[in-house]
């Protein structure tokens, strides 16, 4: 795959390839594209921010790796720095490529690590050292008032950029004030509480929402499942590449299963009309789809909750499929709670923390719910013991015994 980018005369970048769509995808995160049909090119706006975000949009396709980084790179000052940071960062994105972090593990690490950079913009990159990072992330405490997880999520980025891409070891740390880490405990719905939201929904939402609360599965997890995920004859569902980079299997609900079975009659009739239109081809993970390439058709490679439209690129005509929106059942499901008269804070992942404390509550032990759940560590499955002495189960105050 080749994406040609160049210079245009209304003040854009010209972003030429052959149609793909996970490629388009990028191209449209990028703020200010747009397509251009009498040129039949997408057009970026000509900065340095806009390229930046391009660049690191396609690189997060994981269909490009970025050009290596001579040594030099990182040390030699150029005017503004904005040369040598903008090929840093490229080569940082790369090694998180090479790594396979997450989509979304990228985008962060890349945003705290640019930030860091351009906190000291008239510095080489491997003259900031220990005092650096500590004040850096002292202030992110102090002046920006932000959390324990965000502020450990910073370091993280910028350790990274330390280690792995300038190949340098951190010393003393421990001067850095650290942001203070409260200790919460998740939001819990009781059994009527969820058949109350349930009951607010309807089609394919309805059914989503159910298959969280009955398995465990986080948002994305969910609407990633593919139609081979699915064993209704061992009643499991694989989850695949969860938080993590993990694998796992949970259960799949005996109550599920007939529901399930008309749901994706009707998303193979969708699918069987879209292979007779011509598409009917659903996104394949890395490079599955250069090796088998006829996979991306087949019926065991789509997706369970496929979205209701065909999306298609102005361009090409193109059409294809992907899962639905994180977007459309997160607010049903907001929508859900408000109509059910629930004072919660709910939401699609309180469904998860509902599932846990429900199976705690009737009996099942900890390592069980652990490896359901995905934990690597049962000490995140133990916030899930505080029903312990919740409910009638639990301890009684000694009001109740006047």
């Amino acid at each position: 795959m080749t994406v040609r980018i160049s210079g245009n005369s209304k003040r854009a970048i010209s972003v030429r390839f052959p149609y793909d769509a996970q490629i388009v995808a990028a191209v449209k995160r990028v703020p200010g594209s747009h397509w251009d049909a009498g040129d039949r090119t997408w057009l970026v706006p000509d900065t340095q921010a806009h390229r930046d975000r391009l660049l690191q949009e396609l690189l997060d396709t994981g269909m490009f790796s970025a050009p290596k980084m001579k040594p030099q790179d990182a040390s030699v000052p150029e005017p503004g720095g904005s040369a040598v940071a903008s090929r840093l960062l490229t080569h940082y994105r790369r090694a998180l490529d090479a790594r396979h972090y997450s989509p979304r593990t990228k985008e962060a690490y890349s945003y705290w690590t640019k930030r860091f950079l351009a906190s000291h913009a008239d510095r080489a990159a491997t003259s900031l050292g220990e005092k650096e990072i500590n004040a850096f992330l002292t202030a992110l405490a102090v002046k920006d008032k932000v959390s324990a997880s965000t502020q450990n999520q910073a370091l993280s980025a910028i350790l990274f950029l330390e280690r792995q891409v300038l190949g340098r070891s951190v010393g003393d740390l421990v001067g850095v004030i650290r942001a203070r880490k409260p200790n919460r405990l998740p939001v819990v719905m009781s059994r009527e509480e969820v058949k109350s939201v349930l009951a607010q929904l309807s089609g394919d939402k309805w059914l989503a929402a159910r298959l969280m609360y009955g398995t465990g599965l986080r948002l994305l997890e969910c609407l990633q499942l593919r139609i081979q995920d699915l064993d209704f004859g061992r009643n499991e569902i694989t989850v695949r590449d969860g938080k993590g980079a993990k694998d796992r299997v949970t259960m799949l609900p005996e109550a599920l299963k007939a529901a399930l079975r008309d749901h994706l009659d009707r998303v193979r009739a969708v699918h069987e009309r879209d292979i007779e239109q011509g598409w009917g081809r659903a996104p394949l993970p890395e490079a599955l789809e250069r090796k088998f390439r006829n996979a991306a058709a087949d019926w065991r490679w789509q997706w369970v909750f496929p979205q209701a439209r065909r999306w298609t690129n102005q361009g090409t005509g193109e059409q294809g499929r992907y899962h639905m929106d994180e977007t459309l059942l997160q607010r049903a499901v907001h929508e859900a709670v408000l109509k059910a008269g629930i004072t919660k804070r709910a939401s699609c992942h309180t469904f998860r923390h509902s599932f846990a404390t429900h199976l705690i509550e009737a009996g099942y032990d900890i390592r069980t719910v652990q490896e359901l759940l995905g934990h690597a560590d049962v000490k995140t499955t133990m916030i899930y013991t505080h029903v312990l002495n919740r409910g009638p189960a639990g301890v009684r105050s000694p009001l109740d015994s006047l």
